[in-house]
């Protein structure tokens, strides 16, 4: 059966928020495809390729870039239906409260989708909890994924967002046939297109190094409009279910929340992803992210040619995330 191959030139391979967007992808087109006949799935794979380095998606029916982001919306969609939290507005569970949510959503797995157990053991673990010097507690919170960069600063909450963001609608259009298509135009620039990062910041979670706001360097003055930093919409949306990939465990002596592809070192907490070179499923990029070696090159017989890593810092009382370096670079 011949293969269809759409390079998505949106995706640059050192930024956060683009990585988990590719995921995204992956797991929102799973998704349609469960619900598609055998002969309709896209049986999604990707890899990299040079010149410059962008993600190659690898399907086994051909879609226009429409089709393709059409079928990526409707899988957010379905995917975003599990994305209640009732009114928390931040991960800060207490211990038996994780503890109760995870395992309510691991039974509701036994018999529906697993994607909301997926989904809930990247945010937490009741594993882990936070340590507060002089205040202890029969029942302390949790500590949150290292991914995580809103805590309310500026009014700005986790899962508010988690919850509103993969589900955007537009405003109504007054011609009819327009409805829905915005959408899947945020999709298509995302994907297709080198970003412009012309949407609102109300649907950022902070993972595009881009959005990091360095006042000192910017050409004009903050409060002006024109000079106010955007987001790209489609990005998150896609990165929103995409993150559901990135399993929490406790690690370190239980005393600090891990997931697949992160690490601690003295410099604080950073993530890593490979550029590998041939066609690879999601549940094989899970298995590169989750190895062992995969910071050491032990993942260079199967392909990986490089390892991007970007670091978690904090500007003011803000979070962000760094542009990846290669591993060699980081002298790690």
């Amino acid at each position: 059966m011949p293969l269809s191959e759409y390079r998505l030139d949106g995706l640059e391979p050192d930024n956060p928020l683009a990585f988990f967007a590719l995921l995204g992808l992956l797991r929102a087109l799973t998704a349609t495809d469960e619900e598609m006949e055998p002969a309709s799935r896209v049986h999604a794979r990707v890899y990299w390729t040079e010149a410059p380095t962008r993600p190659v998606l690898v399907t086994r029916v051909s879609l226009s870039p429409e089709d393709l982001a059409r079928r990526a919306d409707a899988g957010i969609r379905q995917l975003a239906e599990h994305h209640e939290f009732g009114d928390r507005a931040d991960l800060n569970y207490t211990q038996s409260e994780a503890r109760e949510v995870l395992r309510e959503a691991a039974r509701a797995a036994a018999s529906t989708s697993r994607y909301r157990a997926d989904l809930l053991a990247a945010l937490m673990s009741d594993g882990t909890v936070e340590s507060k010097s002089g205040k202890k507690t029969d029942d302390p919170r949790i500590q949150p994924t290292p991914i995580c960069l809103l805590f309310g600063q500026g009014h700005q909450h986790f899962l508010p967002r988690l919850r509103d963001v993969p589900r955007w609608q537009p405003e109504e259009q007054e011609e009819p046939a327009r409805q829905g298509e915005e959408a899947i135009e945020h999709l298509v620039a995302t994907l297709f297109h080198p970003w412009t990062r012309a949407d609102a910041m109300l649907s950022s979670f902070r993972w595009d190094p881009d959005e990091i706001a360095r006042y000192a360097l910017m050409a004009g003055n903050p409060t002006d409009t024109k000079y106010k930093l955007g987001t790209q919409l489609g990005a998150n949306r896609l990165a929103a279910v995409g993150i559901s990939v990135l399993t929490a465990a406790p690690a370190y002596g239980g005393n600090r929340l891990a997931i697949i592809g992160g690490h601690y070192d003295s410099q604080g907490f950073s993530l890593a992803w490979p550029i590998w070179r041939e066609p690879a499923t999601l549940c094989s990029i899970r298995w590169m992210l989750a190895h062992p070696d995969l910071r050491t090159g032990g993942l260079r017989p199967l392909g990986v040619e490089q390892v991007m890593v970007s670091r978690r810092i904090q500007l003011d009382k803000y979070f962000s995330f760094t542009r990846a370096q290669p591993v060699s670079a980081m002298g790690s």
